[in-house]
């Protein structure tokens, strides 16, 4: 067993948080992974608004009594603070172990969350951005690399060093520090550790596993590409997502290159069509979130048996390497 300060916080078996994963992270998923000794998230976007929002957590409490994270994206100039509030008053009501926010500053929701005892987790895109929110009272930190699907900070900078800068300097505040981008093994979260983050958030990897509610056709295609296989696209509209390389992102880029619209772009990338291809398995006709960590993925498992194989292979690779065998 893995013990870190991230575990002990929340109580939990394994260092290892699914992430928003849009249109996917719903209780039915998430339960998996907080019953498997991580934490699952469950994202807001997948839902049409507050009250089925609502019913679904409280499906998530029948299903795990672990703790579990709700994510919530706040998209500058166009988040509605009141609606925000509302999700915030569920979760506390329902007694929600965590919000993580991501997007725009949340500093004005963390009163609410600190008064509901929620703890606030923040998806920062660099160092600088994560020393600060633990100044102002994030209680986790997630750095997120360049090699995150869904969205990058356009500054570029890998896991490998984000990841330990934020570690070292967000550890002078006692706020521990879940590496995200590029994870997708035992041997992924043995390296998050020795970096001096407290563990990891994944995202491609859950997509590869037999209870993922995605198509078995997206599936199928992760398995088939490598880590080449992903491009960022919505750069023009200052959205920039790492997304798998298919027609509908190959299509996003020419639209771009030429330059287009919003409401044009949206007959391509707009989240409906995303959410209806997941379902009836149409690969090319829509945006699919992944990152390059699908170029370590060869298998699909269920949710426990990648979780305790990943906590298996960390602990063989970290006492190989206390016994000097690598």
């Amino acid at each position: 067993m893995i013990k870190t300060k991230f575990t002990e916080m929340f109580g939990i078996e394994k260092p290892i948080v699914q992430g928003g994963m849009q249109h996917l992270g719903i209780a039915d998923f998430a339960s998996l992974v907080s019953n498997a000794g991580g934490m699952g998230t469950m994202n807001i976007t997948c839902y049409p608004g507050i009250d089925e929002f609502h019913e679904d957590i409280i499906k998530m409490k029948e299903l795990t009594d672990k703790p579990f994270i709700v994510n919530i994206s706040l998209v500058p100039d166009l988040t509605k603070g009141e609606e925000i509030f509302q999700y915030i008053d569920v979760c506390a009501r329902e007694q929600v172990a965590a919000i993580e926010f991501a997007g725009a500053s949340p500093v004005e929701f963390m009163p609410a969350c600190k008064e509901a005892g929620i703890r606030i987790i923040h998806k920062s895109p660099n160092a600088k951005v994560a020393a600060s929110m633990a100044r102002k009272g994030a209680d986790v930190i997630t750095i997120a690399g360049y090699e995150v699907a869904g969205h990058p900070s356009l500054d570029g900078i890998g896991t490998f060093v984000i990841a330990n800068k934020a570690a070292a300097v967000c550890g002078e505040y006692g706020v521990p520090v879940l590496a995200a981008g590029g994870v997708a093994d035992g041997k992924g979260l043995a390296a998050a550790l020795a970096l001096g983050a407290q563990g990891v958030v994944m995202g491609t990897r859950f997509v590869a596993t037999k209870e993922c509610p995605i198509s078995d056709n997206h599936k199928q295609w992760l398995l088939e590409h490598t880590e080449k296989d992903t491009v960022l696209v919505q750069k023009s509209i200052h959205n920039a997502a790492r997304v798998a390389n298919n027609l509908a992102a190959k299509l996003t880029l020419e639209m771009e290159a030429r330059g287009t619209t919003l409401q044009e772009l949206m007959t391509v990338i707009s989240g409906k069509l995303s959410r209806q291809c997941y379902k009836n398995g149409n690969i090319d006709g829509g945006i699919y979130a992944l990152g390059p960590a699908m170029g370590l993925i060869r298998d699909i498992k269920t949710v426990q048996e990648l979780m305790d194989g990943m906590v298996d292979e960390a602990e063989a690779v970290i006492n190989g390497l206390r016994s000097g065998i690598c």
